[in-house]
């Protein structure tokens, strides 16, 4: 996009403390019956053993424990440009265009009303 500088804009990242639950992982010891089953011999002289044991382990779930404090953005770090005289289209004259920080700065440096030229991100701002 080519025309004259114009104005340009910074909007500064916006952000908000906000809540949510705190879990933790909290474990306790359990138990489980396991079966097993040996078998010997063959045919009809097979004989087939089953037995069962306690198997230990830990049981472990989350847990809601208060609450916690964290920063949520609301709205991101912008940078934008107005231009005037864009290719004799009077309708994208003075029309926030968003672009990158790079682009931004070269366009502040320039001198009011100088030629510049940057590729948009996205119109608005």
């Amino acid at each position: 996009m080519t025309g004259l500088r114009d104005s340009v804009r910074h909007l500064a990242k916006q952000t908000a403390k906000g809540t949510r639950p705190h879990t933790v992982t909290k474990c306790a010891p359990a138990t489980k019956k396991v079966q097993h089953k040996s078998s010997s011999g063959s045919g009809s002289k097979k004989k087939t053993r089953t037995w069962t044991t306690t198997e230990h382990y830990r049981k472990c779930s989350k847990v809601r424990s208060g609450t916690e404090t964290y920063t949520r953005t609301v709205r991101a770090e912008r940078w934008c440009v107005s231009l005037d005289a864009v290719g004799g289209d009077t309708a994208k004259d003075d029309v926030w265009y968003q672009v990158t920080r790079a682009a931004y700065d070269e366009v502040r440096s320039a001198d009011e009303h100088a030629r510049v030229e940057f590729a948009p991100t996205r119109s608005g701002c």
